[in-house]
Formats: structure tokens, sequence, C-alpha cells
């Protein structure tokens, strides 16, 4: 089953593989905001890309941050992220670093994002506690393709979506 979820990740790396994962329809009515768009809102500043973000999470079942080389330095990745454990929203991640992008070109696998936020009373970080899928542990080869890859998130994706962390 599709599952409505807000999409988070690297624009400008990672499009070309975010884009085959939401062709693949395992989420439900996912759309990625068109380059001109996003630019269009980027030029009001962050408070607009920031209000832009909200009202997007708002209305989706969950908060799934796509995982590539770069993911976890990117501001707005590191909002979308403190936005949805702030509202309570399911978080999970999903590396995507396996997959080609335009040029035929995997890449090398990033930083968990979640790890960079703690707690003031503890050592514990969202790392944690925030799922982080990996789909080469799902191909059941050594050294999956890009195709295996592919294969497994479009098989796993509707049930990954549906496990990720929901802070109480």
């Amino acid at each position: 089953m599709a599952r409505s979820s807000f999409v988070s990740f690297h624009y400008q790396r990672d499009h070309w593989r975010v884009q085959q994962i939401l062709n693949m329809g395992a989420l439900d009515r996912q759309t990625e905001l068109p380059a001109q768009t996003w630019e269009e809102v980027k030029r009001r500043g962050d408070a607009a890309v920031e209000a832009w973000i909200d009202e997007q999470m708002n209305y989706k079942q969950a908060v799934i941050v796509l995982i590539g080389n770069e993911t976890a330095s990117r501001k707005f990745v590191k909002y979308e992220i403190s936005r949805a454990w702030s509202i309570k929203k399911p978080l999970l991640g999903i590396r995507i670093h396996g997959l080609k992008d335009s040029q035929q070109s995997t890449d090398q696998p990033g930083a968990n994002p979640f790890a960079s936020f703690g707690f003031s009373d503890s050592t514990k970080t969202f790392a944690d506690y925030v799922p982080v899928y990996d789909p080469s542990d799902y191909t059941g080869k050594y050294a999956p393709t890009s195709s295996d890859i592919y294969a497994a998130i479009r098989t796993n994706m509707a049930t990954w979506a549906t496990n990720g962390y929901k802070r109480p």
C-alpha cells in the first residue's frame, strides 16, 4: 500500500536518483517540486522555504530522508528532520547512493543525517531511534548493482515508510 510521505533529499546532487524513486509509485501522491518553482521559493529567502516545507509536511503521514553522499550536511534537510521530529511525524531514512545518477555513476555512502541531532540530557542522538534502511542489505547479493538497489527500494519502500520512528 502506498503511503503519503514528505521526501527530504539533497536536490542538486541526488535529484536524478530521487526522481527514479518517486516514479516507482510506491509512495502515494508523490510529486517533486519543479526546479523552477523551487528556485522561486528559494529566492524569497530561508523563511519562505521553511514555510513551504512546513505546509507540505503538515499533510503527509511520514517523512522520508533519502540519504546520499552529502545529504547530512544540507541546511534544509536538517530543518526538515528537526521539523518532523518537533511535530511528531514518523521519520526514517533510506540510503540511495547505490542508484546510478544521470551520468550512470553511483556514489559513496553519506553520513547518517540523524546522528547530528542530540538531546541535552543524554548522549543519544536521533540516530539511536530513527531507522535507516540500506537497500543493499535487502538484495541478497554481496555487490549489488544499481538495478538490484532499485528493485530492493521498489519492493520495500511502502513497508519502510510505515516503519518510521514516531516520537511519543
